[in-house]
């Protein structure tokens, strides 16, 4: 296995000797002029792995239990998932509830006070963590400590859970936050083009909503969330998982007596459903008086987790906008247009979607749209050089390789295998999977997804300078920074 890695560690070094980071995010120096001598050893052998398994148990109350040991150090993490706890079951009047009342949580329970289990946590050199999402159907709980202090920090996880109180004065200031933070955010670019590409891709369907608004923000109450909190943050279709020094035995002796309380509500399981199909491709700019940069977002609709066509998008995107992919290399290195580009796709129970996405100057806007744009054709309309396909495949899988270093993350595949019903070995056979991808079938993936007659163009800046370019590429709705769309557009 060690010698695996170092081949993995090899392997990025030639497929990925830099990362790209989001647009926007201040980006590593840059790599112009670096020549790979290719001299480092590479394996061209499939990664053979058996990834460690976890024991797994199901409890009266209805949660799912699993247990990663690793006792090379003192330290245990944990993870509870509990479905139907996300943002995509709150009701579209009050778009925010579930994740508004995560953070209310960690922000007093009947016994401690925000400022005690800060305090408690600081003491404990612990951690904490509730989050529920806008749009995704989970809430999750997490956390870790040393293994000594591991007890005491279960403990005041329990308090967190079962017990929040949500004290109005904590409400108020976080409503207060809050509500400066979403005026603050109409003014950045990147959150205007993600909310009106997933206005774009989703529609209706609770995916789109990736923020709350000043409207939904006042519609919840304290009460709202002491019921949200009671109704949705339940066990029945949960699962606690941990990782690290610890024993099943362990672990079991910690849920039932620190959650004795959190009894079966007996609701059935929360189903989600598929966003309605994407509509033909069009151009949406938001209009950005005066800005001196245009950001660019071209994506579709992609597919869930389970479709088999998962793997080859994953080496296709990986070629077009990964780390050192074909987007970065001619945007950023050779013209010199972004900082950062990139693409990348979700996929869960329900379709997810796909996009390729950068900020550029105002005055390279029509030449980098069309560049991106053309890198996205010739993926679907020719096969990737056999070379270029390899380095794609093994960058991939050494970064897989470097992952199972990291219990949390081993325990973190598992849990994709409980969320999207994967079959048992799928780790253990993804190396190979990655490794059998040909480039007919990277190019068949890309010219199904990526096709013309699917794409959205969202663009926002300065309308005045780029309209006109974005008409070249379609019929255009213009929208205003509060999402209203403008006559005459």
């Amino acid at each position: 296995m060690k010698t695996l890695l170092s081949v993995a560690i090899a392997a990025i070094a030639i497929a990925a000797p830099g990362a790209q980071a989001p647009a926007g995010v201040q980006q590593p120096p840059s790599t112009a002029g670096m020549v790979i001598k290719g001299k480092a050893p590479v394996s061209n052998e499939i990664l053979k792995v058996k990834l460690p398994k976890p024991q797994e148990a199901d409890l009266p109350n209805g949660l799912h239990l699993m247990v990663l040991e690793d006792h090379k150090l003192p330290r245990i993490s944990f993870q509870i998932i509990i479905r139907g706890a996300g943002g995509y079951f709150d009701s579209p009047k009050m778009v925010g509830l579930t994740s508004y009342t995560a953070q209310m949580m960690r922000e007093g329970t009947k016994t401690r006070t925000s400022q005690q289990i800060s305090q408690d946590l600081e003491t404990m050199a612990a951690n904490v963590n509730v989050f529920s999402s806008t749009s995704g159907p989970t809430a999750t709980v997490s956390g870790g400590a040393l293994t000594e202090n591991f007890p005491r920090l279960f403990d005041l996880t329990a308090d967190v859970l079962l017990n929040p109180s949500f004290p109005a004065d904590e409400w108020d200031r976080l409503k207060t936050r809050a509500r400066a933070g979403l005026i603050q955010q109409r003014t950045q670019p990147g959150f205007l083009t993600s909310e009106r590409f997933a206005k774009v891709i989703y529609g209706d369907h609770p995916a789109s909503r990736i923020s709350a608004t000043p409207e939904t923000l006042d519609a919840i109450t304290r009460e709202a969330m002491i019921e949200a909190h009671r109704t949705r943050f339940i066990p029945d279709h949960a699962l606690i998982a941990f990782a690290g020094d610890i024993t099943l035995a362990d672990a079991r002796k910690l849920v039932e007596t620190r959650l004795a309380t959190w009894k079966k509500a007996g609701t059935p399981k929360p189903a989600v459903q598929d966003p309605p199909p994407v509509g033909p491709a069009k151009v949406y700019l938001v209009a950005r008086p005066s800005s001196v940069q245009t950001s660019l977002m071209v994506g579709t609709q992609s597919m869930v987790r389970t479709d088999p066509d998962y793997v080859p998008l994953t080496v296709a995107n990986r070629v077009l906008g990964g780390a050192m992919g074909r987007l970065f290399r001619h945007l950023r290195e050779e013209k010199g247009y972004t900082y950062g580009v990139g693409s990348g796709f979700s996929a869960t129970d329900f379709r997810g979607q796909w996009s390729a996405s950068t900020d550029v100057r105002t005055d390279v806007t029509e030449p980098a749209l069309a560049d991106l744009l053309a890198e996205i054709a010739e993926m679907r309309d020719k096969p990737v050089p056999d070379k270029e396909l390899a380095d794609a495949k093994r960058a991939i899988v050494a970064s897989f390789a470097l992952s199972l270093e990291q219990p949390e993350q081993v325990l973190g595949y598992y849990v994709q295998n409980w969320l999207y019903r994967l079959p048992a070995d799928y780790w253990d056979t993804y190396p190979a999977q990655i490794s059998a991808v040909t480039a007919a079938q990277a190019q068949t993936a890309a010219a199904k997804y990526w096709g013309a007659p699917r794409l959205q163009l969202v663009a926002v800046g300065d309308a005045d300078k780029v309209v006109e370019i974005m008409k070249k590429h379609g019929q255009v709705e213009v929208y205003d920074a509060e999402g209203k769309l403008l006559k005459g557009s």
